[in-house]
């Protein structure tokens, strides 16, 4: 069988619904959570690296997450902007998997990061006359390099075992864009060892940080509740709520989608949690961290107030 049947030249990628009447309102919802996006980020970033008031190591992961957001939301809501504002759904079968390759790789990078950043939290609530020296710049470097890489070992595995699957000319993918778990349900082969390795594999790199934000958070919580002064009480639980809304959000949708057994969940819902961790978390992200945390908004105010007085000048 030739490698055309095999493999076709491009995908069309069914979208949110099949009603096409509302492809203008999501193209414009989805548009303006795109425009949130880099600006929520980016602005959480340039404070993060110009505010001295800020160079510890929460705000180094903070930028991390923020860089990652962005690139995670970049990866697939201009594909998706694309088929929902023309009549044209395709996507190339090279943009496809290169497509895959990233999202996996940003998405697994995240689920570890997030664990870093609890571990971070841990150390500062729970040791902190240790913090400098534990958690000093060579190592966050370390850290975030090792989540970086783990991630992007992670996607060659399994984007690689994903995308070597025949697809016998299918081309409709009933998903937003090419994840692995769409693609793999086209395959016209026997996929047990594709599902099974992607479960296994999903089931370490989400649970396994999980634990690590789960047991950190019990020692803070402990910790926490020792501190005798209300006002350092409620500061370090801000702190903290703002991490942990964020892993719930991301979390959340990953285990259902991830984790469920191939074919168990309903696909509209199933596009709904994909669309909420690609979309919506990138977007609410800087915002959870800005409107929780004193220090952020004290940071944005004083890069406001310098870039307006620079402007009068």
């Amino acid at each position: 069988m030739s490698s055309k049947l095999l493999f076709p030249e491009d995908f069309i990628l069914m979208g949110f619904t099949k009603y096409s009447r509302l492809d203008l309102p999501l193209f414009f919802a989805l548009l303006i959570s795109y425009t949130l996006t880099p600006l929520g980020n980016i602005a959480i970033i340039l404070v993060s690296q110009l505010d001295s008031q800020l160079q510890s190591p929460m705000y180094f992961f903070l930028t991390n997450l923020s860089f990652l957001d962005l690139c995670f939301a970049t990866t697939t809501v201009p594909q998706m902007l694309f088929n929902l504002g023309g009549s044209n759904k395709n996507i190339t079968y090279i943009g496809c998997r290169v497509q895959a390759y990233v999202f996996h790789w940003l998405g697994c990078t995240e689920c570890v990061l997030l664990g870093i950043m609890a571990l971070d939290r841990y150390v500062a609530v729970c040791k902190p006359l240790r913090s400098s020296v534990i958690m000093d710049h060579k190592h966050c470097q370390q850290l975030s390099s090792s989540a970086w890489l783990i991630g992007l070992a992670n996607s060659l595995l399994q984007s690689t075992l994903t995308v070597q699957l025949p697809l016998c000319g299918n081309q409709e993918l009933d998903y937003l864009f090419c994840e692995l778990p769409g693609l793999i349900k086209m395959a016209c082969t026997d996929t047990t060892i594709n599902e099974v390795t992607l479960a296994v594999v999903a089931t370490f790199l989400i649970m396994g940080p999980l634990s690590m934000i789960l047991v950190s958070y019990s020692c803070i919580a402990q910790a926490v509740f020792r501190i005798p002064s209300a006002d350092r009480r409620l500061k370090a639980f801000n702190t903290c709520s703002s991490h942990l809304l964020v892993v719930s959000l991301f979390y959340g949708p990953g285990i259902y989608v991830y984790m469920q057994p191939s074919g168990d969940s309903p696909q509209d819902l199933t596009k709904a949690l994909t669309l909420f961790y690609c979309v919506i978390t990138p977007m609410a992200n800087p915002f959870i961290y800005t409107l929780r945390n004193k220090d952020v908004k004290g940071a944005l105010r004083r890069f406001l107030r310098s870039a307006i007085l620079s402007k009068r000048i």
